[in-house]
């Protein structure tokens, strides 16, 4: 496991046939080990533990459709009334946020239309909000906890 700049969780962990799989509370089932589901499990976890999100308001791996191709974003986190508050595009600790990364999650949040995007390798996070008025995006220190 790769040391990650969340607070240290518990996780359920199983291996099968030399592979290593972790429990994903969210989706109900062990999904394969890799470095990127270590992200996103922890994140997560950050999600609701620190940022007070709901659970059963957290959606992780769907599609979306974007310009005829299928894609699938990490997570996004919903607020009551069914709008996408948060929108987190996760990413390998050994992957470098680059200009190409955030440049993937604002062309996901161009069909999905978060209020809050949140990038991570699990070592660094990059938070902004998204300024629909002025169509900027604004660097935050931090994502604010949910309300």
């Amino acid at each position: 496991m790769f040391n990650l700049t969340f607070p240290k969780y518990e996780f359920r962990l199983k291996k099968i046939e030399e592979k290593r799989f972790i429990f994903d509370e969210i989706r109900k089932k062990y999904i394969e080990f890799t470095p990127e589901e270590w992200v996103r499990q922890n994140c997560v976890k950050f999600l609701i533990d620190q940022k007070k999100y709901f659970s059963h308001l957290i959606s992780i791996e769907k599609t979306i459709k974007l310009n005829g191709l299928t894609k699938r974003f990490d997570i996004i986190a919903y607020d009551i009334f069914g709008n996408v508050d948060l929108l987190v595009e996760c990413k390998a600790p050994n992957i470098i946020i680059d200009q190409k990364s955030f440049d993937q999650i604002i062309t996901y949040d161009k069909v999905i239309n978060a209020k809050y995007l949140m990038l991570t390798n699990g070592i660094i996070n990059y938070y902004c909000e998204v300024n629909k008025i002025d169509k900027k995006i604004n660097f935050l220190k931090d994502i604010p906890v949910y309300k």
